[in-house]
């Protein structure tokens, strides 16, 4: 799949129902070597910062979890492939922040607090009209496509 390929599906997915993060991760399933429906299962409760806590964002949870696909680290003696994640994991969301101002949910919701219960709002069109987060996934999707290539 091309970049525009990759950020179209993760868009396509949040608009589709999957949470943040789990649009983004299944859009990799392929480089994850995982069916799309156990890859949703596995992020599930990533979505809205971490189960609507508006934490660290799901897009850039995503992108952590395919980093571990990128440049698994798997071995514990192994200290160059952790290190290698690592770097690749902040390098990834290094540049979502830089683009976005952050990698804090809340903050590019633009909330001063999260809303206080785990339950999610509808999808509708006025959802779609104030969240950023297709977008969002779109984004960290192409993110993940330049550095998988």
């Amino acid at each position: 799949m091309t970049v525009q390929e990759r950020e179209d599906r993760a868009r396509e997915l949040f608009k589709a129902g999957y949470n943040c993060c789990q649009a983004v991760a299944m859009t990799f399933a392929d480089v994850i070597g995982l069916p799309e429906e156990e890859v949703a299962r596995l992020t599930s409760g990533f979505g809205g910062g971490m189960g609507r806590m508006r934490e660290v964002c799901g897009t850039v949870s995503a992108m952590t979890f395919v980093a571990g696909a990128m440049i698994p680290a798997n071995d514990v003696t192994n200290k160059e492939a952790k290190t290698a994640n690592y770097a690749l994991v902040q390098e990834m969301a290094g540049e979502f922040r830089e683009m976005n101002g952050s990698i804090i949910c809340r903050e590019l919701l633009g909330l001063s607090k999260p809303e206080g219960t785990p339950v999610p709002q509808d999808r509708t069109a006025e959802y779609y009209k104030k969240r950023p987060c297709a977008e969002l996934c779109a984004l960290a999707a192409g993110i993940i496509a330049r550095k998988n290539n």
